[in-house]
C-alpha cells in the first residue's frame, strides 16, 4: 500500500502558464496566490469531491481549507461547518446539500465539493463522482468505516476514481490510526476495488485544529500535506479547450432573478457569456438558447466570468428548462454526454391541504395551488424525489430516498410558512418478472451487550435477518437486511431499548421478493372527543389509561391524537373536561393534580407513529396527529 510519502508524480506537473492576477494576495502559511480577477487561464485544475460517513468531519475539512489558502480575511468573523449554509444543516449537523467552493493553491485551481453521509441524499454523492477526478474518503479514526462509508466508496469505485483516505480525528484519545487504515483496506478489497485503488494513498489529519500528517505521531502545523496530497495524487481533469463544448449539469440551484441555474463541469471545448449554446435534453430535445450569465467559484462565492475552459466546475444562468444530466453543447456539433444514473425513490407519503377543524390559523400557505407550487418547485433543485398528482386535486404523491429526506422536506417548508398535512410513510414496491419485490436495507447497529438481545428480539418481528455480530468488550455489533418496511418506527423504539446507548446506521441494498405482512408494534390511540382546552383535572383523571403527548391548557379537537392508550384498541377520551364547583366545597378541599411528563413528539417521532387511518398536520407553529376520518362535535 502505498503512503502519504509517495514521490510526486507527472500528474502535477502538467506545465502552463502561472496565475496572474491584477489583485492578489498571498497566505504565508500555504504560499497560496488568491486571484481576485475572474477568467485567468489556469494551467492545473484539480477536481475533488469529500465523501464520509456522517459526522466525520468532511464539512470541518473544508473549513481549513478555506481559512488556509487566504479566502477569508484574518480578521473576519467565521462560522464552524461554513459550508453547511442551510439552518436545518446547522441544527442537525450534517450535510443535505451538495456544496462546491474552489481553491488556489501552488498556482493550481482545486475545486472541492462536499458532499452529503447519509444515504438518503445518496442522489447528491452520485451526481457529484460524474464531474471530479478524484475524491478524498474521510473517516473517523476512532470509529472506521460505517455505513455510509460503505455507499460513498462504493459508489467512488464505480465511477473508477481512486479515492485519498483520509484518517480523521487522530487528536481522540485511546485510538489507533493505523488500524483504522486496516479496516479502510479491508473495505476496499470487501467492494471489489482494482488493485490501482487498493494501492490508495493516505494520510492523518485532525480536521478541527486543521493540521495533516504523513504520520500520527509527527508534529501537524496545517493543512499542507493534504493539499500536496490532492495535487499529487488527483489527475487533472481530462479534455480538450479545443474541442467542440460539452459540459454536463450536476447541481441545480434556483434564483429570484436568474431563475435556474445549472452547475456543472466542462468536459470539453469553451464557453462564453452571451454565447448561443443548445441544451440536450434526456428525451433527445435539442433547445437553443444563449448563456445568459456565466460564473466561475471563488471560496464561497461565485464570481462573473467572460469564459472558461474545459476541466473547470461553472454556473450557467439561461435555462429555464435545464435538469440535472442535461448537456450544454455548441450549436455546429451538439453530442450528448453519458447521464448520470440516480437511485429511484424507495418511500413515499401522501402531501394533502389541511382540512383540519384550526385549519388556516397558522399558516401563511395554505391553499392546494400553493402547496403543489412548492412542491414542484422543489424538484427544480431536488433531482431523488419525484411528485405525483392524484385524482383528488388536495392530495399529492411525494416519493424520496427515506423518511430523513422526506421529512427535510416537510420540515423546511413549514419553515417557509406552509400548513398542510403528510400520510405515514410507504415503501415503494415494484414488479419484478411477475412478483412483488421491495426494498432492503442494511442495518448496523452498535449498542451495550446488555442490550443486544432486546435488539434482536425487536428486530425479529420486523422480518430482520441478523448477518453478523461481534463483541467487542462491552460493545456489541449487529449487522442485519431487514426490509425498509420494518425500519418505519424502529428509531424511537430503538431508542427506548438502549436507553439512548445505541447506535444506527442503514443504507439502501437491494430490490428482494416481498417477505409478508409486517405487525405494527404500537397500542391504540388516545383521541380528544371534542374541541376545547385540555385541563389538568381531565388529563389526571385519565392518566391511568395511558400516557399523553400533551400538556394542561394545550387547544385540541375532537379526532386530534392526544396520547397512547394502554390498550391495542383507539379510546376517545374527554381531555377538557372542568372538575365542578359549589358552594358546598372549600378552597381547601381542592386537589393539586400532579401529572406525568408527556412524551415529546416531534415530526419525525409522529411520521414514525402513526397507522394508515392517521396524519400528522403540520404548521409553522405545531405539529399534531390526527384521525383521517375525524367527527366534528
Amino acid at each position: 500500500m502505498s503512503t502519504a510519502t509517495m514521490t510526486q508524480t507527472s500528474n502535477a506537473e502538467v506545465g502552463g502558464e502561472d496565475l496572474t492576477s491584477s489583485a492578489s494576495t498571498t497566505n504565508p502559511v500555504t504560499d497560496t496566490v488568491t486571484s481576485s480577477q475572474s477568467g485567468n487561464e489556469l494551467t492545473h485544475i484539480r477536481n475533488i469531491a469529500i465523501i464520509a460517513h456522517v459526522d466525520h468531519g468532511k464539512t470541518t475539512l473544508v473549513d481549513g481549507f478555506l481559512r488556509q489558502t487566504g479566502v477569508f480575511r484574518d480578521n473576519q468573523e467565521l462560522v464552524e461547518c461554513v459550508m453547511d449554509s442551510n439552518a436545518l444543516e446547522r441544527e442537525r449537523g450534517i450535510t443535505i446539500l451538495a456544496k462546491n467552493t474552489a481553491v488556489t493553491y501552488k498556482d493550481h485551481l482545486v475545486n472541492i465539493v462536499d458532499t452529503p453521509g447519509h444515504a438518503d441524499f445518496g442522489g447528491e454523492v452520485e451526481r457529484i463522482l460524474g464531474m471530479v477526478d478524484g475524491c478524498l474518503l474521510v473517516v473517523d479514526c476512532g470509529e472506521g468505516p460505517m455505513p455510509q462509508t460503505r455507499f460513498v466508496l462504493r459508489k467512488a469505485l464505480e465511477r473508477g476514481l481512486r479515492p485519498i483516505v483520509v484518517v480523521n480525528k487522530v487528536d481522540r484519545p485511546n485510538i489507533d490510526p493505523h488500524l483504522a487504515v486496516d479496516k479502510v483496506f479491508d473495505l476496499f478489497v470487501e467492494l471489489g476495488a482494482t488493485a490501482a485503488q487498493l494501492d490508495f494513498p493516505y494520510i492523518f489529519a485532525s480536521g478541527v485544529k486543521g493540521i495533516a500528517m504523513k504520520e500520527p505521531q509527527d508534529e501537524g502545523t496545517d493543512l499542507k500535506p493534504l493539499l500536496d496530497l490532492i495535487l499529487e495524487h488527483c489527475p487533472p481533469p481530462a479534455g480538450s479547450p479545443n474541442e467542440p463544448l460539452q459540459m454536463q449539469i450536476s447541481i441545480l440551484e434556483y434564483s429570484d432573478y436568474l431563475g435556474r441555474i445549472g452547475v456543472g463541469r466542462i468536459y470539453n471545448g469553451t464557453v462564453k457569456a452571451g454565447e448561443q449554446v443548445t441544451l440536450l435534453k434526456e428525451d433527445g430535445t435539442v433547445v437553443k438558447g444563449k448563456i445568459a450569465k456565466l460564473f466561475t467559484f471563488h471560496g464561497l462565492k461565485k464570481v462573473e466570468a467572460e469564459q472558461a475552459q474545459a476541466g473547470e466546475i461553472v454556473a450557467i444562468a439561461g435555462f429555464t428548462t435545464a435538469n440535472v444530466g442535461d448537456t450544454i453543447a455548441n450549436l455546429e456539433n451538439p453530442t450528448a454526454l453519458h447521464r448520470v444514473k440516480i437511485d429511484e425513490p424507495t418511500m413515499k407519503m401522501a402531501f394533502l391541504v389541511n382540512d383540519s377543524p384550526f385549519a388556516g390559523r397558522e399558516g401563511k400557505f395554505v391553499t392546494s395551488r400553493q402547496l403543489r407550487s412548492r412542491l414542484f418547485h422543489e424538484l427544480e433543485t431536488n433531482v431523488s424525489l419525484r411528485v405525483d398528482e392524484t385524482d383528488n386535486t388536495d392530495t399529492f404523491i411525494v416519493s424520496g430516498r427515506g423518511e430523513l429526506h422526506l421529512g427535510i422536506l416537510i420540515e423546511t417548508m413549514r419553515r417557509e410558512g406552509y400548513e398542510f398535512q403528510v400520510s405515514r410513510p410507504e415503501v415503494i414496491c415494484k414488479e419484478i418478472d411477475g412478483a412483488t419485490h421491495e426494498p432492503f436495507e442494511r442495518l448496523f447497529i452498535d449498542v451495550p451487550d446488555g442490550f443486544s438481545g432486546a435488539v434482536m428480539n425487536e428486530m425479529g418481528p420486523r422480518k430482520a435477518e441478523l448477518q453478523n455480530m461481534n463483541v467487542e468488550g462491552t460493545q456489541a455489533l449487529l449487522e442485519f437486511i431487514v426490509p425498509t418496511r420494518g425500519m418505519i418506527g424502529f428509531r424511537s423504539e430503538f431508542l427506548r431499548l438502549t436507553k439512548g446507548n445505541g447506535i444506527m446506521n442503514h443504507s439502501f441494498l437491494e430490490y428482494r421478493p416481498w417477505c409478508g405482512e409486517i405487525a405494527r408494534q404500537r397500542n391504540g390511540a388516545l383521541v380528544a372527543w371534542e374541541e376545547g382546552t385540555t385541563t389538568a383535572y381531565a388529563l389526571g383523571k385519565a392518566e391511568d389509561r395511558g400516557f399523553f403527548f400533551i400538556t394542561p391548557q394545550t387547544h385540541v379537537y375532537a379526532g386530534m391524537i392526544v396520547g397512547e392508550h394502554n390498550r391495542s384498541q383507539d379510546l376517545d377520551i374527554n381531555v377538557c373536561k372542568v372538575k365542578q364547583l359549589t358552594n358546598m366545597r372549600s378552597a381547601s378541599a381542592e386537589v393539586l393534580y400532579t401529572l406525568q411528563a408527556p412524551a415529546e413528539m416531534g415530526l419525525e417521532k409522529c411520521l414514525e407513529y402513526i397507522h394508515d387511518d392517521e396524519l400528522v398536520e403540520v404548521t409553522p407553529l405545531s405539529v399534531r396527529m390526527r384521525k383521517r376520518q375525524i367527527t366534528r362535535r
